[in-house]
């Protein structure tokens, strides 16, 4: 994976574990926006996706940017 320079601040609520997996709460700190999640698989895409939200807006600004 390709790694390019994003970062972001998550805060993560475990609140049981139920079937060999982690359900619970993620806070993405830089958004101040929670989600409930049902298993670490969707915790990690979660958070990819916000990754990819952030980059996309990263670009968007830079492309608009006056000179």
């Amino acid at each position: 994976m390709k790694n390019n320079g994003e970062k972001g601040t998550f805060v993560i609520k475990i609140e049981r574990c139920q079937n060999e997996t982690w359900q619970g709460k993620l806070t993405w700190a830089d958004e101040n926006k929670s989600i409930a999640f049902r298993s670490a698989l969707e915790l990690m895409k979660l958070m990819n996706e916000a990754m990819v939200i952030t980059k996309s807006q990263n670009q968007i600004v830079e492309n608009h940017s006056v000179s």
